[in-house]
């Protein structure tokens, strides 16, 4: 890990530590609704699109989720009730590879060390005796001080530099039908990046959909990364939200944490890029 303090923290940790500021970041339809349905206990609910995004008129302008500017972020987090001293977990029911581990890369990205993702989610939580709420969560708003993005970030020219370079990586962490161009279920073009490889963030985790040990997720990235240095491997996903998975599970594994590519192939595909399909990758 690239500080002391782990990105992961198990059901059993966060039952045993009162001392928490728990974010909610479940995906899916009527989000909001259904945190208010039931949500763990004391957890305060963001949502993707108002308070990890700014949503663009046109998605080839960065993306379908661009980031929001630091300052904007530091709002977010003011009325969250959230300092820059607090420990944090955020959640989500995706095994950490949707809006989790997204909000743990921004935190990071301004500087707060004291920020991890639930290992297992939602329903760890609940299977191992986290109690439960309903309706809204009442807490104290703060004043969380303006940052700015200390974690690297690539964007789409310096992406088209390093597919062209041996001493680069790119990594896809879409699943493979994806990547390949046999499917795609959010944007409008099909296929990849030509020069990326597919590390689909599945693989981050075990059979049980938590993430693999530090010691299993360091063997596999080394094995992946080769030679190349941090500063030369660049990740990206569909729009710069699930490749914050694999940069947490990087981190977890004592790795230096990548560039992330924001814009990704929602960007990427809608700027009369080259693309590649499984046949002439």
């Amino acid at each position: 890990m690239s500080t002391t303090f782990s990105p992961i923290i198990t059901a059993q940790e966060l039952i045993a530590n009162s001392k928490i500021i728990l974010i909610d970041a479940r995906a899916g339809v009527n989000t909001f609704e259904n945190y208010q349905k039931e949500h763990l206990k004391g957890a305060r609910f963001v949502d993707l699109n108002r308070d990890l995004a700014t949503i663009p008129e046109n998605p080839a302008n960065g993306g379908r989720h661009p980031l929001p500017s630091p300052k904007d972020f530091s709002h977010t987090l003011s009325a969250l009730g959230i300092s820059p001293s607090d420990h944090v977990v955020v959640y989500d029911d995706k095994n950490g590879s949707n809006f989790a581990a997204r909000f743990w890369w921004m935190m990071r990205a301004i500087g707060h060390e004291k920020i991890q993702v639930l290992n297992g989610g939602f329903q760890a939580a609940i299977q191992a005796g986290f109690p439960t709420n309903s309706g809204n969560e009442t807490f104290e708003k703060t004043d969380y001080p303006s940052q700015e993005w200390k974690l690297a970030l690539a964007d789409i020219e310096e992406v088209e530099k390093a597919r062209k370079n041996d001493q680069n990586i790119v990594i896809d962490v879409r699943d493979k039908n994806r990547y390949d161009g046999l499917t795609e279920p959010l944007d409008l073009i099909a296929g990849h990046i030509p020069g990326a490889v597919n590390v689909p963030l599945t693989e981050n985790l075990d059979e049980n959909g938590l993430f693999k040990s530090a010691d299993e997720l360091a063997e596999k990235y080394k094995a992946i990364l080769g030679n190349k240095k941090t500063e030369n491997t660049i990740v990206h996903c569909g729009s710069g939200v699930t490749a914050c998975h694999t940069l947490l599970a990087m981190d977890y594994a004592g790795l230096p944490i990548p560039k992330l590519y924001v814009g990704s192939w929602s960007e990427w595909s809608r700027n009369d890029r080259e693309m590649a399909l499984k046949e002439n990758k």
